[in-house]
């Protein structure tokens, strides 16, 4: 089935018990078993598995064209969750450009507990190679990165992956299945922040790891073990808000990229602005592995400001239709000066802003734009 159909339908049925065409939620915590605690109904207790969890779960699979879907309370658990499956000693290949949590993660955590980790510009194959070890368990593939979008060639850093045989995985949250397809692409595991563009509102957070490898994968399978042994669930109403959500997935990342392009084409030819970074103009430098890569380039860019730090807060303070804050994928367009933000340790540009495009009519978010420059 094509995506659309895959977004309403995969993983949900008809309830019944009552006939319901929505999904009920399913709050309880355990479930009945046979007196010999057989559980012919195929549930135990709610860590381990909830008929909302599993419908998110199938669904995501489906989506991606994977095996298997392991749903998390947060992206930061599902990525925790990745790493904490190798051994220490293992060595990670990673990106210089990435969403600052996973960096931190690495070196606050995951560095002192034993793994070794190199950070590299991931859109230079050439790089990548050269930081490969015997030791290397995993490469990971955050495109287009967080915050200056660049684009890495999947299937070419794939190819290291397989010779080194170590495992790729890809941090797919600023795409989802709907713009680029991992897995497809020699991906051994896709990672979502399904807070952003899956649960598409603002109003939930999680996250998933999506295996596309065998069903008995050994280390898919202790991702899944860390994900009921260590308890970092969803919600049963998260999971289903999330699922809602994906329903006008589709829909909605078309919307999201056709407002970005409108954005980025402005803010390119504005005087003020010193640069923008989104891999659907044409003179993004990874244009053309974009083109090649993605069906579309998403709702996600930035802009640095003529000016400085100074200018960029100045940009900042007089936006209406955007909102000043934290966070991407909803409905509403979001601004924020990510230097700031992440503190002494960025690697983000002082005049850069973040830009989420949502879903409001182009023009009046290009007009914003407009006066807040000046």
């Amino acid at each position: 089935m094509k995506i659309e159909t895959l977004a309403v339908h995969a993983g949900l049925k008809v309830d019944e018990t009552t006939g319901a065409v929505v999904p009920p939620i399913h709050a309880a915590t355990t479930f009945e078993h046979e007196p010999d605690s057989r559980y012919p109904r195929g549930f135990l207790y709610s860590r381990s598995a909830n008929p909302n969890r599993n419908a998110l779960e199938e669904c995501l699979t489906e989506l991606e064209g994977g095996v298997a879907c392991a749903a998390f309370a947060s992206a930061s658990a599902a990525t925790a969750a990745v790493f904490q499956a190798l051994a220490p000693g293992d060595h990670v290949v990673a990106p210089l450009d990435a969403y600052f949590g996973t960096g931190k993660l690495l070196r606050d955590v995951f560095v002192p507990w034993g793994l070794a980790a190199d950070f590299v510009d991931m859109t230079d194959v050439a790089a990548v190679k050269r930081a490969l070890r015997p030791a290397t368990k995993l490469i990971w593939v955050e495109t287009p990165s967080n915050p200056l979008w660049r684009v890495t060639d999947i299937a070419a850093v794939a190819e290291l992956a397989r010779t080194a045989s170590a495992r790729l995985v890809v941090d797919n949250t600023a795409m989802t299945a709907v713009l680029q397809r991992p897995l497809a692409l020699g991906a051994d595991l896709v990672v979502y922040a399904t807070t952003k563009y899956l649960g598409g509102h603002g109003d939930v957070m999680g996250g998933a790891v999506v295996s596309g490898g065998d069903r008995d994968d050994a280390y898919f399978n202790r991702i899944r073990t860390i994900q009921t042994a260590g308890g970092a669930i969803p919600s049963p109403f998260d999971c289903w808000l999330v699922r809602r959500g994906i329903r006008t997935l589709p829909w909605r990342m078309r919307a999201h990229s056709a407002n970005a392009l409108a954005v980025a084409q402005f803010l390119a030819a504005h005087p003020r602005v010193e640069a923008v970074h989104y891999p659907g103009l044409p003179g993004h430098p990874q244009y053309a592995v974009a083109h090649r890569q993605m069906t579309g380039f998403g709702g996600m860019l930035s802009v640095q400001v003529r000016g400085g730090r100074d200018a960029a807060f100045a940009v900042a303070g007089k936006v209406r239709v955007f909102t000043c804050a934290t966070s991407f994928g909803s409905t509403e367009s979001l601004l924020e000066h990510r230097a700031s933000v992440e503190g002494t340790a960025t690697r983000a540009p002082e005049n850069l802003l973040r830009l989420s495009i949502g879903l409001e009519h182009p023009d009046d978010l290009v007009e914003d734009l407009g006066q807040a420059l000046g």
